[in-house]
């Protein structure tokens, strides 16, 4: 019976997966429609859904054109990259963990997110010795910046869905930072650019307004 239980259980996070990219192809972007698909229980652990979510980006949700979509590492590497998508996540395990996200503005979200680990990402374009920190970029002009020791010490990743179904461009799409244990004003949206530098005190969008650059919660 237990066995059977399971079984059940790992056919319905399948259908629900399958249905949430088939959305995310035919270019969906009713979050309603996401929300009718979504997990919501990941492990015995109740998630937020993608619609419990307030709008406070600085110019609104962006929408990217994935085919000319690109992701840059570069600053103080050995081998600066550019990726396409499909070349950033394919043959790359995904990465999988619950993190909830806690805004300032008094509001948590807690979301199974899915993605790659930056850390590979470093990795492969060989960060210079002198290189401490990393600054993200994102299509809107928001930037923020995070220890690299933070960044590839703690499984960090670049999510690319969010309780089983693939980023809306509301929600960041096609890459969120999942800054885990920072505040929300750390979790950077439609990023394209991951930068290394020698700068510990860069100060990005909100941090530049007199926000914590540590942004610990």
């Amino acid at each position: 019976m237990r066995t059977r239980a399971v079984a059940l259980g790992l056919l319905v996070v399948a259908v629900v997966a399958v249905a949430g990219a088939c959305l995310a192809r035919e270019g969906s972007t009713n979050l309603e429609d996401l929300a009718a698909v979504e997990i919501r229980d990941y492990e015995g652990t109740d998630l937020s859904s993608i619609t419990d979510f307030r709008e406070n980006s600085i110019k609104g949700p962006q929408h990217i054109d994935i085919e000319n979509y690109r992701l840059k590492v570069d600053g103080l590497v050995e081998n600066p990259l550019e990726y396409t998508l499909e070349k950033a996540t394919d043959n790359r395990q995904g990465y999988q963990k619950v993190v909830t996200l806690n805004c300032v503005e008094g509001w948590s979200v807690r979301i199974l997110w899915e993605g790659v680990l930056i850390e590979d990402l470093i990795e492969e374009a060989e960060a210079s010795p002198e290189a401490n920190t990393v600054v993200f970029h994102a299509y809107d002009g928001y930037t923020t910046s995070l220890p690299l020791a933070y960044v590839t010490g703690q499984d960090i990743m670049l999510a690319y869905k969010m309780n089983g179904v693939v980023l809306p461009p509301e929600r960041g799409a096609p890459f969120q930072l999942v800054a885990e244990s920072k505040w929300g004003y750390k979790w950077i949206k439609w990023v394209t650019r991951i930068e290394l530098s020698d700068d510990p005190d860069y100060k990005g969008y909100w941090e530049s307004r007199g926000f914590s650059n540590d942004a610990d919660l």
